[in-house]
């Protein structure tokens, strides 16, 4: 590696306080708990400030010396950024919608115009809203079936608290209701006089489903539907003809829903299945038919059909199926459309209500992800559809009904230049050490060498059922174009290849997502992709754990890692139910407090806990200090005992957003440069040059 050379002073040290707790008949020492701030989300502790204050300068001044390469990697990524972007147009009812950058803003502005002859219409303007704000992020946003009110909620600090406010669309007035910390969809009522929302309570939780009148005063807010277990949290959507609103609530494995009339929010719920442990569904309607996807006899779904009157009877439609994952089904007018993963691979299909017939879309690649845009229209003689690979950028379509036509609407525009023929792709299957095969969405430069002499970033994430699809990135060519090639590690505890291979990395079996990562690492070894210590890894948040359990199992493999928003404390979270995401997280993790063999695999893989006495690579690590998913302490802890325990010489760095949360910086361009950043630490620890 190249210049090593820690810049002067030396860098922070937290002290250790005397703490340990016990559970279970085993005691844990934990002497840098103190980080943890007792009246968070308020922090106010001098002491944890200071500390977090004193790694950020360390930061700085580490990165100092890469400020021009770190300039270069930011102009390079901003050139691929067409500044002045536009959506494509969509119709919704009488007005076509989209929405567009001005060059040189950071956010977005969001227009219509009448379907027939009109003027454009500003109706959202994110640059304003977010002036004078450090942070700022869009939530939900929703118009008014008779197209005069836009409710829309935003959140500027981080904390993920959104404020909702109505907006005459006519006039231009700000209506005087202020809805404060909602989380989660605004859905309308039919009439456009009432509005749905979910307020988060105090341990950020949507436990409640409330209804508001427009004029009326929030305090005096109707609650539909309140949710008593801790562990389950409520979302409110429309059935796709928007007759129904569909009020949900579930935790990680088990789900139940209820319908109100769009046209009477104030009349008696209908259930439609009382919850079961374990089972999981989805619901929409049609003409009076309920449809239902579900994990009752499989876990890759199957889809059913019901009555309103007997709900809860399920008929079967689509059977499940070992090798295709069913992830989701939307309805329309005189077809619905299925989507899922056959052996890892996106599919599209439609069916009609008659037969149920599928009819699948073909795409051009052996390698990519595609899936339903915006179709906010319930008859339509057309479909939006998203695609793109690993070499192809970001694509839209129009897929026409009768001809089976895919129009091409819009490609991805890179203004500095994009060249498709530079560039390979593969996707590869390693075997893991007990014989699974892994999937890997490999892409490299063509002329890129087979030798193990060039370096590789490698990607994993691995938890929750969530697929890392083998999309194109901009960014990531900055990476490309000086000889790496990336690599995402398709592991278990993501949904990658059907529900099965989210359950084989979860709760007893969470290792495999470990072993899966490090094996996929070496099987890229031994093809000759890359050499040991070439390898630069990053993940955020349960990737940030995984992160933290491979450098503690296998550090000599790694050139480079980076961190962000590491959930690496997980024992002492799972231990705390005050902590607002813990409840709904026992069914993903386990519940440490009540099983004594959940506290002892946590305990086993904990990135914090298992920090050893050996060398460690040059580790990045990122928080947010308003980051109500991984709070701040969680990276600030582990850092600090990384500090205090390794035996090398090499970088260690945290940075804390001190006015930002969980997805760091907003605004399109500070997002940037925090990847520019990451880029830039990564080429100056292998030894890349600029």
């Amino acid at each position: 590696m190249t210049d090593q050379t820690q810049p002067s002073p030396l860098p922070p040290v937290a002290e250790r306080r005397a703490h340990s707790f016990t559970h279970h008949g085993i005691t844990v020492d934990d002497p840098w708990a103190w980080l943890r701030d007792p009246d968070y989300p308020d922090v106010q502790d001098k002491d944890v400030l200071a500390y977090l204050e004193a790694e950020n300068a360390w930061f700085e001044g580490a990165m100092a010396p890469r400020k021009p390469l770190l300039d270069t990697l930011f102009q390079e990524m901003k050139g691929r950024i067409k500044e002045d972007d536009s959506s494509v147009p969509q119709k919704d009812g009488d007005y076509i919608y989209w929405r567009a950058f001005e060059t040189g803003a950071q956010y977005r502005k969001w227009y219509r115009k009448p379907a027939g002859d009109g003027d454009d219409q500003l109706i959202l303007d994110e640059p304003a809203l977010a002036e004078g704000h450090e942070y700022f992020r869009l939530g939900a946003m929703s118009v008014s079936p008779d197209g005069r009110y836009l409710a829309y909620a935003i959140d500027t600090n981080g904390s993920e608290r959104f404020e909702a406010r109505i907006k005459d669309l006519f006039t231009g007035e700000i209506l005087p209701e202020v809805i404060p910390d909602t989380l989660s969809s605004l859905v309308w009522t039919a009439d456009s006089k009432g509005l749905l929302y979910g307020l988060a309570n105090e341990n950020w939780r949507t436990d409640n489903a409330r209804l508001h009148w427009l004029g009326q005063d929030v305090a005096s807010d109707v609650e539909l539907f309140h949710e008593d277990d801790e562990g389950f949290r409520v979302s409110i959507g429309l059935t796709s003809s928007e007759k129904w609103i569909v009020i949900a609530t579930g935790d990680h494995v088990t789900s139940e829903a209820w319908l109100i009339p769009a046209d009477n929010p104030t009349a008696e719920p209908l259930l439609v299945s009382a919850r079961k442990p374990g089972r999981e569904y989805d619901v929409d309607e049609h003409d009076g038919t309920l449809y239902i996807k579900t994990n009752d006899t499989h876990p890759n779904f199957r889809l059913v059909k019901a009555t309103l009157d007997a709900p809860d009877q399920w008929t079967e439609v689509i059977a499940a199926d070992a090798h295709f994952y069913l992830t989701d089904f939307t309805l329309f007018k005189t077809f619905y459309v299925t989507e899922g993963r056959q052996d890892g691979l996106d599919q599209i299909e439609l069916r009609d209500y008659a037969t149920h017939t599928p009819k699948r879309i073909a795409f051009p690649e052996a390698s990519y992800s595609a899936s339903l845009d915006d179709n906010p229209e319930y008859d339509v003689t057309k479909l939006r559809i998203g695609y793109e690979s690993m070499v192809t950028p970001d694509t839209i379509y129009d897929y026409h009904l009768e001809t089976g036509e895919l129009e091409t609407l819009k490609v991805q525009e890179i203004p500095s230049g994009y060249d498709a023929t530079r560039y390979a792709a593969e996707r590869l299957m390693i075997a893991a050490r007990d014989g699974t095969e892994i999937p890997v969405s490999i892409v490299y430069p063509k002329d890129f060498p087979r030798d193990g002499s060039a370096p590789l970033h490698l990607y994993g994430y691995g938890a929750y059922g969530l697929a890392m699809e083998p999309g194109f990135s901009t960014s990531r060519l900055s990476l490309l174009d000086r000889g790496f090639a990336f690599a995402i590690a398709h592991i278990r505890g993501g949904d990658d290849l059907g529900q099965q291979w989210y359950l084989d990395g979860k709760l007893d079996k969470r290792v495999n997502t470990f072993t899966d990562f490090v094996d996929v690492a070496k099987g890229l070894i031994e093809r000759g992709y890359t050499a040991k210590g070439r390898i630069s890894i990053s993940g955020g948040s349960a990737g940030g754990e995984l992160m933290g359990a491979v450098v503690n199992s296998d550090p000599d493999l790694w050139g480079a890692v980076v961190a962000h928003v590491p959930f690496v404390d997980v024992l002492n979270t799972m231990l705390d139910e005050t902590l607002p995401l813990t409840p709904g997280e026992w069914p993903e993790w386990g519940n440490p407090i009540e099983d004594a063999a959940a506290f002892r695999t946590i305990q086993s893989y904990d990135p914090y806990t298992n920090v050893a006495v050996q060398a460690y690579p040059p580790l990045m690590v990122t928080a947010g200090l308003n980051d109500p998913r991984v709070t701040y302490w969680e990276p600030a802890k582990w850092v600090a005992k990384l500090r205090a325990t390794k035996t090398d010489g090499n970088v260690l760095l945290l940075k804390t957003n001190m006015g930002a949360g969980h997805g760091g910086k907003s605004g399109r361009f500070e997002s940037l440069h925090e990847t520019a950043e990451e880029f830039a630490f990564i080429l100056w620890q292998l030894g890349v040059e600029g």
